[in-house]
């Protein structure tokens, strides 16, 4: 099978460093129709900022307390305890997310690198978002890096 028929993923990656930038893009990026889920939400903060801009927001955690905490804090938005690498209870919240922020603690660093392309391609995969936002500088800063090959961006002189 060809390279292009495996690998047929539409979703977009938005690599951002920090958390202002990751908060940053959501006028921008998170619409009134969109379905979100955010992944590391710790105690929904950046969830809470996400809720007035789309239909329905979910935040996730590993974390049972910081998933309490969260529910305290922001009654009106669902939290729920769910490990980020969890795809299958994921699937079980029963959504169709149209875009998904991911803030996991140590996935910044560059030896977590391979740990996060893997994860992205496996939420891109099976969830099929239309976007994910991902705070990592160890992403930003390698995508920044890369560029597709093709005519188009190279010419004779480089």
């Amino acid at each position: 099978m060809s390279e292009k028929k495996l690998f047929k993923v539409r979703t977009k990656f938005v690599a951002t460093r920090g958390v202002k930038e990751y908060r940053e893009t959501i006028p921008q990026l998170v619409g009134k129709d969109d379905v979100v889920l955010e992944v590391g939400c710790e105690w929904g903060t950046t969830t809470a900022l996400i809720a007035p801009h789309c239909k329905e927001v979910i935040g996730i955690d590993i974390s049972a307390e910081c998933i309490e905490k969260a529910r305290q804090l922001h009654p009106e938005i669902r939290f729920e305890a769910i490990d980020g690498y969890d795809i299958l209870s994921i699937q079980r919240l029963g959504k169709r997310f149209t875009k998904i922020y991911i803030d996991m603690s140590g996935l910044s660093g560059y030896r977590s690198l391979l740990d996060l392309i893997s994860l992205l391609t496996m939420y891109a995969t099976v969830l099929q978002p239309e976007i994910i936002v991902v705070k990592s500088s160890a992403l930003k800063h390698f995508a920044s890096l890369c560029i597709p090959w093709g005519k188009k961006y190279f010419s004779a002189s480089e």
